[in-house]
C-alpha cells in the first residue's frame, strides 16, 4: 500500500484524499466520502476471486451496488487459480467497476478472468509494488552473494519440510541469516519448526521498520516465500530471491522476469546462491503510463 498511496499522491498532487480499510464492510461516513469522490481505487493483491459471494474480499455489499458503480481497480489481483467466475461474481464485477476508465490488474491471468466475464477496460500493469524496479534500478542491484541472507515463511500455507530444508541451506551459506516475521502467525509457526540452529538466526521485531532498517544498513540478499518482502527487498536494491507458493510470484514473474523459484526446487536456490544472478524485471512501462495518464484527462 505504501506504493499505491505514493502512486495517487502524485497522480492528484493537489487532492484531498481519503484512505480507507477495502475488506471490512463499509459504514455510513465511507459511504458519504465515495459520494464527495470524484474517484475511488481500490488496491488489494487477491481482491478479486471467482466466488465473490462465498469469497469476501471486497466490503461492498450487494446493497451497495444500487447506488454505487464507480469503483477503479489500481494492481489487483486473482485469488488463487480457479475456475470461471461465477454467475454472481460477473454480475457483482460488472455492476461494480466504472466502465469509462481503464484498469490497472497486476497480471495477465487477472486480465484474462476479468475477460472472460465480458469486463474488458482493463490492463497488466504489474503489482504497483514494482513501478520503479527499472533497468535502471535493477542495475544497482547486487549480482552476487552477500555475506548475510534474510529469509520470511508463511503462516497461512505451511510446508515445515521444505521450509526447513531452506533454511538449513540458508544457514550453511551465509555467515549470518535473518528472519522477519511479517504476518501474524509467521513467528509461531517458526518456533514450532524443529530445527537445532534455530538460536543461531536472528529474529527482527515483526514490523516493517524493523525490516526496513536492516535493508537499507546491511548487505543482505533476501530468500522467502512472501512476495511483497521480496519486492520490498528490490525497493531497496537488495538480491533477492521468491520462493513461489501460490499464483501472485509465479503469475508475475512470467509477465515480468521477477526472479522466483519454487519452494523445494533446490537447484533454483543453489544457482542463486552460489552464481551470478542479475535482476531483468521487464515492466510493462506503455501499460502503466497508459494507466496513469488517463486520469489527466478525465480531471480536465
Amino acid at each position: 500500500m505504501d506504493s499505491i498511496h505514493e502512486i495517487i499522491d502524485d497522480i492528484f498532487p493537489d487532492s484531498f484524499i481519503f484512505r480507507m480499510q477495502a475488506s471490512e464492510k463499509f459504514g455510513n461516513i465511507s459511504k458519504k466520502h465515495f459520494k464527495l469522490s470524484d474517484f475511488i481505487f481500490y488496491g488489494g493483491t487477491n481482491a478479486l476471486t471467482s466466488n465473490i459471494n462465498k469469497e469476501k474480499y471486497i466490503g461492498f455489499s450487494p446493497y451497495d451496488l444500487i447506488s454505487f458503480n464507480r469503483l477503479s481497480l489500481v494492481g489487483v489481483g486473482w485469488w488463487q487459480y480457479q475456475g470461471k467466475p461465477n454467475l454472481y461474481s460477473k454480475i457483482f464485477l460488472k455492476r461494480l467497476l466504472d466502465n469509462q476508465i481503464i484498469h490497472s490488474v497486476r497480471d495477465s491471468y487477472t486480465q484474462q478472468k476479468l475477460a472472460s466475464i465480458g469486463i474488458e477496460n482493463v490492463i497488466n500493469t504489474s503489482c504497483p509494488t514494482t513501478w520503479k524496479l527499472d533497468q535502471e534500478h535493477c542495475e544497482k542491484i547486487p549480482k552476487l552473494k552477500s555475506d548475510y541472507a534474510i529469509f520470511t515463511l508463511t503462516d497461512y500455507n505451511k510446508n515445515p519440510s521444505l521450509d526447513k530444508s531452506f533454511i538449513e541451506t540458508l544457514k550453511s551459506k551465509y555467515s549470518k541469516i535473518f528472519f522477519w516475521p511479517q504476518g501474524v502467525g509467521d513467528l509461531k509457526y517458526f518456533s514450532n519448526m524443529d530445527m537445532e540452529m534455530k538460536n543461531d538466526i536472528k529474529i527482527l521485531p515483526p514490523n516493517l521498520k524493523s525490516f526496513n532498517n536492516l535493508l537499507q544498513n546491511e548487505k543482505i540478499d533476501y530468500v522467502g516465500t512472501r512476495l511483497h518482502a521480496g519486492i520490498r527487498a528490490l525497493q531497496n536494491k537488495k538480491r533477492a530471491l521468491i520462493l513461489s507458493i501460490d499464483n501472485r510470484s509465479s503469475e508475475i514473474s512470467h509477465d515480468i522476469n521477477l526472479n522466483t523459484s519454487r519452494r523445494g526446487d533446490q537447484q533454483k536456490l543453489d544457482f542463486f546462491i552460489n552464481n551470478e544472478m542479475p535482476t531483468n524485471i521487464e515492466l510493462p512501462l506503455d501499460n502503466i503510463n497508459m494507466w496513469k495518464s488517463q486520469f489527466s484527462s478525465l480531471q480536465s
